[in-house]
């Protein structure tokens, strides 16, 4: 969608000399060429919308202009761009900046500085919308400054998009090289840390079972647990939150009304946590499973208590929750108050402030599974990237695209080894502008093979997308039972946790290699620019199932929980600096003019030193590797000396409505502290904004494209779905269903995988012995008479 905000890396520098070369060919449209288009420069655009272009004397100097009008638009654009071609386009060098500039009139507040690239392996493409312009009836300057020049790109061409009824008439653009930055500061750590980031353990404990982490509009960190995977406290009816202030290293515990464990959760616009669902019933042998209730909570972070609010249509454990431009919110999957799998989707109005009634909801009665990996697209459909919970993915490619409006699914191809896809982790990369997702690892609790090393990268701004193979995880160290050892072959990880960070790269850190066993030690840094995993220090703490990782307000990394198939519990919590923490000081955001901030309009802040981009990060709302609605969204600057003015985009489906991180970053990548700024619904665009610049991405898709089932009411699914046999020990405990392929399949092997995992006594629930972990009959598994006795 038009991404109409998007400036990545625009480096306050001293102005370029006014002898700079202008690389623009014929600025000023003075020399005629063809086809009714002055010399080098050519007619773009797409859609239902009719258009002139004019060459009109109407110039801001010398005896023409450029005017791009349209007088009916249903969709899409129109604009005058430097040709595509080696003759006319600005040659460029990759990791070099521009400052472009352009006089205009406008009748139209809808219009964009858009930019084009030509890569040297895929020809021309779209890259990125830079500013929009404000309607002038006179000559009005707009400068801006390109993102760094991505690698692989030669030529660049650019003009100005205009997607509303109206004119904009344009004259003497200039494009000039921005000077070098200066060279890199010295590191300000060990050699280490600057290169690998430091990890540390804080002294005070989690005093919960928490496994979702929320990071609050006020820097706190709301940390939910339920019964924390604990049947006692289940039927004890404890309950339980904590409210974590990184500021003191304090923990609140919050009373909680009911069981969240394996909720939903998702920040509304307001900054309050809507929490959908949770744990109704543990599972028992030979009956049901898991049970999903239909309650839903508000969490308020100003007087830190739990609302309830009215129920969902139907009982969803391990949902979805995706905010969408509206500031509604989007549900699916689960299981349902039966232990079946869920088949409604849950629509909350914002407006309403409800969860709407099931008549008023689109439904494809399609079962996505558990924590499926809905993200919210540029022009407000939905991807779903393939990460998922327990056991294998959806039917067909693993893969779709979800249109709520058209209600169809279109399956999207790809997506390697999409069955051991369970709780890979999936992102929207930055920026977000660029609607590119990175799906990680992975593994499969059912057949409970080694965790793979897989990723895969998808470019929804393709007309056709779909996924393609991305680097190789870089492998660390897995603790088999008897030490740390250095993985081998394709072992890779599950329960990966990936983390958006400030200097526009990713963090994926934690995991195991098998069923709730086996933790993995390694960290990487995924660049985007580069496609490319660069190994980091690796979190000195298991971190696997039930585990979250998340960005802090002050650029560091938290990471909390772990819990092993023997039931118990990690309460050590981790914090990760990056190297960027170790690249000298930090600039300082002095000021935010007004912290309210409005689609389509222009906010200042100032700063202490120059900045080399600033951008909005979404808090994180992340439990089961999953956090569909983290996103990296770019601001384009314009600089008065300490003044920054940030353009921000008028597409809501690019930025949901709601609280941000405000980061500003330096030329070396070193980002601010964080200030909190509250990017207002759709209610309040700009009043003389009618329309957000939608790019036509996505639009033709190959898969086959499904519209709604028949009506039905659930998904038939296995009571185990969570790969243990709930035959021996508390349902808290997981003996697998199946043992990882390293340990043999006699009693005495897995009565020792068990031993050597601390599984201690496991009581034999029932008469059947499904395992073989009870040969003696005496209603103990894995005692001295099992492991003799021959099975």
């Amino acid at each position: 969608m038009a991404v109409t905000g998007l400036t990545m890396g625009l480096i306050l520098t001293s102005p370029q000399p006014a002898s700079a070369a202008n690389l623009v060919k014929n600025p000023g449209f003075e020399t005629a060429g063809s086809d009714g288009m002055p010399y080098c420069w050519e007619k773009s655009g797409w859609g239902d919308n009719d258009f002139t272009f004019t060459t009109t004397g109407d110039a801001h100097s010398g005896g023409r202009a450029m005017k791009v009008e349209l007088t009916r638009r249903v969709d899409g654009d129109r604009k005058a761009l430097i040709t595509e071609s080696a003759s006319c386009a600005p040659v460029v060098t990759p990791g070099k900046q521009y400052d472009l500039s352009l006089w205009y009139r406008s009748t139209t507040p809808d219009t964009a500085v858009t930019l084009f690239r030509h890569d040297a392996s895929e020809s021309w493409q779209y890259w990125t919308d830079l500013k929009t312009l404000d309607i002038s009836a006179g000559w009005a300057q707009a400068s801006v400054r390109t993102p760094e020049v991505p690698s692989g790109t030669d030529m660049i061409t650019w003009g100005v998009s205009v997607y509303g009824t109206g004119s904009v008439t344009t004259d003497d653009y200039t494009m000039e090289q921005v000077a070098d930055v200066p060279p890199p500061v010295q590191c300000t750590g060990t050699p280490d840390q600057c290169a690998n980031g430091s990890w540390s353990v804080l002294p005070t404990q989690n005093p919960v079972r928490s496994m979702h982490s929320v990071v609050l509009n006020n820097g706190k960190v709301l940390l939910i647990a339920g019964s924390g995977n604990s049947e006692e406290n289940f039927a004890a009816g404890t309950f339980t939150s904590a409210v974590y202030d990184p500021s003191n290293g304090s923990y609140k515990v919050i009373p909680t009304p009911k069981d969240m464990f394996c909720a939903g959760h998702v920040q509304l616009q307001d900054g309050r946590v809507l929490v959908m669902s949770g744990n109704k019933a543990y599972p028992v042998v030979g009956g049901h499973g898991y049970e999903g209730f239909k309650d839903s909570y508000i969490f308020d972070p100003k007087t830190e208590t739990y609302t309830r609010t009215n129920d969902l249509n139907d009982g969803h454990w391990y949902p979805s929750a995706t905010e969408l431009g509206s500031g509604d919110v989007i549900s699916f999957g689960g299981l349902r108050e039966d232990s079946t799998g869920s088949v409604t989707a849950e629509y909350w109005s914002d407006a309403e402030q409800q969860w709407l009634p099931l008549w008023k909801v689109n439904q494809t009665w399609s079962y996505w599974g558990l924590y499926p990996s809905m993200i919210l697209m540029q022009d407000g459909r939905l991807f779903y990237s393939g990460s998922h919970v327990f056991g294998n993915n959806i039917p067909g490619t693993g893969s779709a695209i979800y249109d709520y409006g058209a209600n169809t699914v279109t399956q999207i191809p790809g997506l390697q080894n999409k069955d051991e896809r369970d709780q890979s982790a999936s992102v929207l990369l930055p920026p977000a502008q660029d609607q590119r997702v990175l799906t990680i690892g992975g593994g499969n609790i059912d057949s409970n093979p080694d965790a793979n090393r897989l990723t895969d990268i998808i470019d929804l701004k393709q007309a056709d997308p779909r996924y393609v193979a991305g680097p190789p995880l870089p492998q660390g160290t897995v603790d088999l039972g008897a030490g740390p050892v250095a993985e081998t072959g394709d072992q890779g990880k599950m329960y990966v946790s990936a983390v958006l960070m400030p200097d526009g790269k990713v963090l994926e850190t934690g995991g195991g290699l098998h069923n709730r066993a086996d933790p993995v030690h390694e960290a990487s840094i995924f660049d985007p620019d580069t496609s490319a995993f660069d190994p980091v220090a690796a979190d000195p703490e298991s971190r696997g199932y039930h585990s979250s990782a998340f960005l802090l307000p002050d650029g560091r990394i938290m990471a909390t929980g772990d819990n092993p198939g023997n039931g118990t519990w990690n309460h050590n919590v981790s914090i990760y600096s990056p190297p960027y923490l170790f690249k000298g000081s930090r600039p300082t955001i002095t000021s935010v003019i007004d912290d309210e901030w409005t689609y389509g309009t222009t906010q200042r802040i100032t700063v202490d030193r120059p900045i080399a981009k600033a951008e909005l990060i979404r808090p994180a709302a992340v439990t089961h590797s999953s956090d569909p609605n983290q996103r990296f969204v770019d601001l384009p600057l314009s600089v008065d000396g300490d003044n920054v003015d940030l353009n921000v985009t008028s597409n809501p489906d690019l930025a949901p409505p709601g609280w941000y991180m405000l980061f500003a970053v330096d030329a070396h990548g070193v980002p601010s502290v964080a200030k909190w700024v509250h990017l207002q619904g759709p209610a309040a665009l700009s009043a003389d904004t009618a329309s957000a610049h939608v790019h036509s991405f996505a639009d033709s898709p190959a898969g086959g494209t499904a519209a709604p089932a028949k009506r039905r009411t659930s998904q038939k699914v296995s009571t185990t779905l969570s790969g243990c046999d709930r035959h021996y020990g508390s349902a808290n405990v997981c003996v697998p269903t199946v043992f990882p392929p390293q340990v043999g399949k006699t009693t005495a092997a897995r009565c020792a995988w068990l031993a050597a995992n601390d599984y201690g006594r496991l009581k034999v629930n029932g008469k059947d012995d499904p395992l073989g972990l009870d040969p003696s009959k005496d209603g103990v598994a894995c005692v001295k008479g099992d492991v003799r006795a021959k099975r």
